[in-house]
């Protein structure tokens, strides 16, 4: 697992709005091409690379398995935030996310 690369990804990415609409618009490209150009250069042996299964999160745009597999609760709800919220409404964004993390641990308070 690589929480670190978790939380850069997803910074990457909300931190502009180029960024998340090139996401939007093809998740799995997207983290393709970061990893290639974006992700650095480091070693897997160094935990700088995301796993298959991070991956494949990202690509799915899958904020369950994402926080399962250890993203950083306040990074990935601004990550979902920018991500989510031009086709969902916030509030029922808010549940969604709040439903679907519950069961494996606890979700901060989100007005």
């Amino acid at each position: 697992m690589s929480k670190y690369m978790l939380g850069k990804f997803m910074r990457a990415v909300e931190m502009s709005d180029a960024r998340v609409a090139d996401y939007v618009a093809d998740p799995g490209a997207f983290v393709q091409t970061w990893l290639l150009h974006a992700g650095g250069t480091d070693l897997p042996t160094d935990d700088r690379y995301l796993t298959a299964d991070e991956q494949e999160a990202f690509a799915a745009r899958d904020f369950d398995a994402l926080y399962r597999l250890g993203a950083h609760p306040y990074l990935l709800w601004h990550f979902i935030e920018a991500v989510y919220i031009h086709e969902i409404g916030w509030r029922d964004l808010v549940e969604q996310y709040r439903a679907a993390v519950s069961p494996y641990g606890h979700v901060d308070y989100i007005a």
